[in-house]
């Protein structure tokens, strides 16, 4: 095997761990606890809160109807899968970084996608909060692709590219 199917099966790796873990915490969740129970794991700061999600990130459009949102939400998410797997493949084989974020995000993706496609909203459970200011209730698909999208932008904001050639001189000879 050839360190570039070596490299893309890790990738593609990373993906399915993600999808995974994502899916089996929320099935987890969804067998041990009640909608909408709370269980304190460090006092005014983290719980795991079983909630649903019928909207996009923050709740955006949850007030929609059930038809809009499963066409939207359809049509968003197969837009955005198409879009990263050219990302991921049209990405050099020697940007790893890039590639382990896109992959991440992919997973991430896929993991609110099938929530989506069972259920007609996502599953979220991961509660951080200072006392009474709540962040949104989040999960595993969430935090992948919030790390991934991190991660790409500190690479891209610090990678280093090669200086572009410099233009012959001409001479200004009177």
């Amino acid at each position: 095997m050839n360190g570039s199917y070596l490299h893309n099966f890790l990738l593609a790796s990373l993906t399915g761990v993600v999808v995974a873990v994502d899916q089996v915490t929320k099935l987890y969740i969804m067998q041990t606890m009640r909608l909408h129970e709370s269980i304190t794991v460090i006092p005014d700061f983290f719980s795991f809160t079983y909630i649903r999600n019928p909207g996009a990130a923050f709740g955006l459009l949850a007030g929609s109807s059930n038809t809009f949102r499963m066409v939207f939400f359809g049509l968003t998410s197969i837009f955005a899968l198409g879009l990263l797997g050219t990302i991921l493949l049209r990405m050099p084989a020697h940007d790893r970084m890039g590639r382990l974020s896109v992959a991440a995000i992919l997973g991430g993706a896929i993991g609110n996608l099938i929530d989506r496609m069972r259920y007609g909203e996502v599953i979220d459970f991961l509660d951080v909060y200072i006392e009474q200011y709540h962040w949104p209730a989040f999960n595993v698909a969430d935090s992948a692709i919030t790390v991934g999208v991190i991660l790409l932008i500190v690479h891209f904001a610090f990678e280093k590219k090669d200086d572009p050639p410099l233009a012959p001189e001409t001479s200004s000879a009177p």
